[in-house]
């Protein structure tokens, strides 16, 4: 089970639409990476010059960008979920309200993940979902700082989405995704 916490900066008045892609997506994802905790992250929706504030703060860099993933936790190896055990009672990591395992931060610039679903010629859920599953594999431990690794991370994005039915020539609407599902 996935716990979202989300915040929505961006004025985009679907915040069930969000809520529910993201714990698909975020839960699907856990599920086949093997993740055997009840999980927790944060999901910022914002617009452009809210993530590059944030992305000028915490990374130094002044410039817009679709997406930002803040893990909680520094894996080793990725989605090596043995890692936590010795973990399990630290408040930095477990919440102490509800037990679930805090993942981390996601945070996506509405107004960039609109106009890349234009640029790619695929949907705005499709766009969304993507950048979700990005984000995720980032607070699980996969990154894409060596052309193997960016080849292993991009092929489990569209596996991922490809079994959920997230294609890119799927036209999906927002009011279709949360009928369809």
């Amino acid at each position: 089970m996935i716990i979202i916490n989300f915040e929505n900066n961006a004025n985009d008045i679907d915040e069930l639409f969000y809520i529910k892609i993201a714990s698909d997506v975020i839960s699907y994802i856990l599920k086949q990476e093997g993740c055997p905790y009840e999980s927790e992250v944060s999901f910022l929706l914002t617009d452009n010059e809210g993530i590059k504030e944030i992305n000028c703060n915490f990374r130094n860099k002044d410039v817009e960008t679709d997406v930002l993933s803040f893990p909680n936790f520094a894996f080793e190896s990725p989605a090596d979920f043995a890692e936590i055990n010795k973990f399990l009672n630290h408040f930095d990591y477990f919440n102490p309200e509800n037990q679930a395992f805090y993942l981390g931060d996601i945070m996506i610039s509405e107004n960039k993940a609109r106009l890349q679903a234009e640029e790619y010629g695929h949907s705005y859920v499709r766009e969304i979902a993507f950048l979700l599953a990005h984000s995720t594999l980032h607070l699980i431990g996969y990154d894409h700082m060596t052309p193997e690794d960016a080849v292993l991370m991009e092929e489990k994005q569209n596996r991922y989405l490809e079994e959920l039915g997230i294609t890119r020539n799927k036209n999906l609407e927002i009011s279709d995704y949360l009928t369809e599902k």
